[in-house]
């Protein structure tokens, strides 16, 4: 059974009869019928809650337990996938993964957070927050990306680089200022995609694209809900608030001018058709590919300092 968010509740109970319909060895005209009323109601039940998510909704729909993770988007997305390990300075973070793709003729570097899948692979990954050694690891492959003149693709599904104490000595805040500097340069584009959550800047070091798309139910933003709410009113149970007023949705952001694109997921979130997901996804990077054929390398890098340099112009003028 599929796992349900608090605020899909009311669907558990019709999925519960669904289910037990299902397993009965009755497969009458009635049974049959019944079923088929109960998907129906499910789906309109579905579609009335996700039609109308508040932000703070939408922050869970991102961190759902069965959101795709970067290995499932991969595999789905390219015919072939070799991941490149270690930074050449310190060791190797899981929580960040890259190396060589390619779609048909066409090759990438693809560069994403994993959060990982089950508990084992959860805490090997430190739940997606990436130490240093993580993002000198990215800088590496943009360096190979230049180098090759190769696309690069990232996807962004973390809640923030690692705050621990190591990850601060072994220079955290270097290791993303310097990753963000990097990618700027990089002269070939860069292509990110938020899938999940896109906390802070451990996610806009993977996050400086030509082009930035935003999967429907994800989020951006500065920091969490959760934290924004302990900073301003020392409590949590300020979250909502803080969701509200951090303007982290897709659609804020495409509304602002922060990122390019918004993909509509499957109804009820991408969790719930992880398949159909990866193709929009796949359907998507095709076509921005396109956009930047045949553009010189100094284009591609002045398309990316202007698109940061403007972000929030209009509104400062207006």
């Amino acid at each position: 059974m599929q796992n349900f968010l608090d605020f899909e509740k009311p669907l558990l109970e019709i999925q519960a009869k669904i289910e037990e319909l299902r397993h009965l060895k009755d497969t009458s005209e009635n049974i049959a019928n019944e079923l088929s009323n109960l998907q129906e109601k499910f789906d309109k039940n579905l579609f009335e809650i996700y039609r109308e998510l508040t932000p703070f909704q939408k922050v869970k729909v991102c961190r759902h337990q069965d959101r795709p993770k970067f290995d499932e988007i991969v595999k789905i997305i390219f015919d072939k996938f070799e991941n490149l390990c270690g930074d050449r300075l310190y060791g190797d973070d899981s929580s960040i993964k890259g190396g060589f793709a390619n779609i048909k003729e066409k090759n990438f570097i693809v560069i994403g957070n994993d959060k990982g899948k089950d508990i084992d692979s959860r805490v090997k990954n430190n739940f997606g927050m990436a130490k240093p050694e993580g993002y000198r690891k990215a800088q590496r492959l943009f360096k190979i990306a230049s180098k090759f003149n190769l696309p690069i693709v990232s996807f962004i599904d973390t809640p923030g680089a690692f705050p621990g104490v190591e990850a601060e000595d072994r220079g955290q805040s270097e290791a993303i200022a310097n990753s963000i500097k990097k990618s700027i340069n990089v002269r070939s584009p860069i292509f990110s995609f938020v899938v999940g959550e896109g906390g802070s800047g451990g996610a806009v070091a993977l996050g400086m694209g030509n082009r930035v798309i935003m999967l429907e139910h994800s989020i951006y933003s500065v920091i969490s809900p959760e934290g924004c709410a302990s900073i301003l009113w020392r409590s949590i149970n300020h979250s909502e608030r803080a969701a509200e007023n951090l303007k982290l949705t897709a659609q804020d952001l495409l509304e602002l001018e922060v990122i390019d694109e918004i993909i509509k997921e499957p109804l009820g979130g991408a969790h719930r058709n992880i398949n159909e997901t990866c193709e929009l996804i796949k359907e998507c990077l095709l076509r921005i590919c396109n956009d930047f054929e045949g553009k010189s390398s100094d284009e591609i890098i002045a398309h990316r300092e202007n698109k940061y340099l403007n972000i929030g112009k209009k509104f400062l003028e207006s």
